[in-house]
């Protein structure tokens, strides 16, 4: 049962080999099973039945012949290919036309007065369309095969090209802020301040351990992407102190969201070098979450000075993070995504990010449950 159901997972020419095979003596068995029902139906002698059983045998053994050819020259140039195969059909019809034409004048009676030669060209209509139809069919399927083949390869180049430009994107986001921090540490360790240099090491193994371990392409939910960012925010506070002030407003609904990995870390540094770093009082972040329809939208903003000239918001600390940004949910979402930033009337600068409202399959059952019982319960409350 299980061989059954692992073949029924499994695409059917997976195997080329095995679904040769199958197709092969599918087929044949289709042309006898076709032409004993047509002697069937006119009346014809048994013995008519194993003559046409001993042709199919025949076209068996040749089309299994000319399948060793097909595959030698199928890869050829096409002249190659085309005149090779008119050759070897032209060929193997004669011989399969000739085989029935003696078996026919051999075991059956009716026909032992005919002439030779008209038997074989009789024969030689039937066989020839048989192995052509043959040849027709083998080089589709080949063909089709092939080309599924190479649109496979292609959508696998073009993962394996996108994920490895997520990855760079990403990976691009860490150097800046690892320096400041493994500085920070070393100051920490010649001002003898080792356990608060521990504690720094301890959060930051522990933040690199994340970025190390999710793969630049997965989705975390909101609530581990802010576990993740509460780490890199309790390194950079170790730098600040009480000049960094960060909030968080997650919905409760919000926070089941799925989110690309990182994805708010640059925002943060970048609001922590413009809003934090010139002020001598720093100032607030806070990064908001909401559910808003079927879509996730989410915000980060400060209290800084905002951008002191047009370009200054552009970059963050590594000198790609907005970009960066913007570009992984270009290749993860295309058009179907939000991303802006604007300086907010009271000062400061915000950025929003609004994407599609995706849940892990558990949480999608759990919340469907939810809401029929919801439903339910009104619908009792209003009779």
């Amino acid at each position: 049962m299980a061989v059954i159901d692992q073949l029924a997972d499994e695409p059917f020419f997976a195997n080329k080999n095995r679904a040769f095979w199958f197709l092969h003596s599918a087929g044949w068995a289709g042309a006898i099973a076709l032409r004993s029902a047509s002697a069937l139906a006119s009346g014809q002698p048994w013995n008519l039945f194993l003559t046409i059983f001993i042709s199919a045998v025949t076209g068996y053994s040749i089309s299994l012949l000319l399948s060793v050819v097909y595959r030698m020259i199928i890869e050829k140039k096409p002249i190659v290919t085309w005149g090779t195969t008119f050759f070897v059909v032209t060929i193997g019809s004669l011989l399969y036309s000739y085989i029935d034409a003696w078996v026919a004048q051999t075991m059956r009676p009716t026909v032992e007065g005919s002439p030779f030669a008209q038997l074989w060209l009789a024969a030689l209509y039937i066989d020839g369309i048989l192995l052509g139809a043959w040849t027709a069919l083998y080089y589709a399927i080949n063909f089709y095969v092939r080309a599924e083949e190479q649109q496979d390869q292609m959508l696998r180049l073009e993962t394996a090209a996108t994920s490895a430009q997520l990855t760079m994107l990403r990976y691009q986001l860490n150097p800046h802020f690892l320096f400041n921090t493994l500085n920070s540490i070393s100051t920490l360790v010649l001002t003898h301040q080792t356990d608060q240099a521990n504690a720094m090491l301890s959060r930051l193994s522990a933040f690199l351990r994340f970025t190390l371990i999710n793969e630049a392409e997965a989705k975390v939910s909101v609530a581990q992407e802010v576990e993740t960012l509460k780490l890199y925010l309790d390194i950079e506070k170790m730098r600040f102190e009480e000049r960094l002030r960060p909030s968080f407003d997650i919905e409760p609904q919000a926070a089941k969201g799925l989110i690309p990995s990182l994805l708010l870390q640059p925002l943060v540094e970048n609001a922590i070098k413009y809003a934090v770093t010139p002020k001598e009082d720093g100032a607030e972040i806070v990064v908001s979450v909401r559910r808003v329809g079927e879509n996730l939208r989410l915000l980060v903003s400060d209290t800084g000075p905002g951008p002191q000239d047009s370009g200054a918001q552009k970059t963050d600390s590594t000198g790609v993070g907005m970009a960066n940004t913007r570009e992984r949910l270009m290749q993860a979402y295309g058009e179907d995504q939000r991303f802006e930033h604007r300086v907010r009337e009271g000062g400061g600068f915000e950025v929003l990010i609004e994407l599609p409202y995706q849940v892990k399959e558990a949480e999608a059952v759990e919340d469907r449950v939810d809401n029929q019982a919801g439903a339910q319960l009104q619908g009792m409350a209003t009779a």
